[in-house]
């Protein structure tokens, strides 16, 4: 009898368990993503796999995501949000532009077409509900990306609990030293960057400024009353 009851304990667990490895889609981002470019292609070649994973992520309950700690919930967020974003660029491909999927500006972005903790979500909601209210961390904004050149690159593997730390960090320095995006003119007193500093200001200034995020990364000296301007954000396809 004491063995059934273990077994009824242990058998739920066992059913309700996650990769929070995020093993498949860390293996179709390491096969189909290079220098932050996708294959659309090539995933849509391998879509019942990646569609298996999509399931996984949608299979997770509320209850169960209240069970993860902070870098598990963060991990499966970032990588529901460009698994997700990518399903939706192969349900609408060809494209040129992720802003050309629906008729109203946003569209693409408010559209609910997959589940996610139990009900039916758009991307909007994984960025602006979750990621941004939830958890004080302003590097997010270089790790999910809306299949655009003008966003951070998407990285060759999935986002991981145990590796976030390291993830976010080398995402965020390498998107604000990429000088097409980000840059300081110290003749000028001009510090030219991304609009994603615009658009997302209050979640860069909760602890500091634009400014004093950026030079920490940007690994130069800029002083905090030099003048900002924006950069223009390519929303093209990044695709290969």
């Amino acid at each position: 009898m004491k063995k059934i009851l273990l077994l009824l304990l242990i058998i739920p667990n066992i059913l309700l368990s996650f990769d929070h490895n995020h093993t498949a889609f860390d293996g179709i981002l390491k096969k189909y993503v290079r220098n932050g470019k996708v294959n659309y292609k090539g995933i849509k070649k391998v879509e019942n796999s990646f569609n298996s994973y999509l399931n996984s992520l949608s299979a997770v309950s509320q209850s169960q995501y209240n069970g993860f700690n902070k870098n598990q919930k963060l991990s499966f967020l970032i990588n529901a949000y460009n698994a997700f974003t990518i399903k939706l660029i192969l349900d609408n491909y060809p494209l040129k532009s992720i802003k050309s999927i629906g008729f109203l500006p946003g569209a693409a972005w408010k559209k609910e077409f997959f589940k996610l903790l139990g009900q039916e979500r758009n991307l909007d909601w994984i960025e602006h509900q979750q990621l941004r209210v939830k958890f004080n961390e302003p590097r997010i904004h270089f790790a999910i990306v809306c299949a655009s050149i003008g966003c951070p690159p998407l990285i060759s593997e999935a986002f991981t609990p145990e590796k976030l730390e390291t993830q976010l960090e080398a995402n965020t320095e390498k998107f604000l030293k990429d000088k097409s995006k980000n840059k300081y003119d110290p003749s000028k007193k001009i510090l030219y960057i991304s609009p994603i500093f615009k658009w997302f200001k209050k979640d860069f200034e909760k602890n500091g400024s634009v400014i004093s995020f950026v030079k920490k990364f940007m690994g130069v000296d800029i002083p905090e009353k030099s003048e900002i301007e924006y950069t223009y954000y390519n929303w093209n396809l990044n695709e290969q």
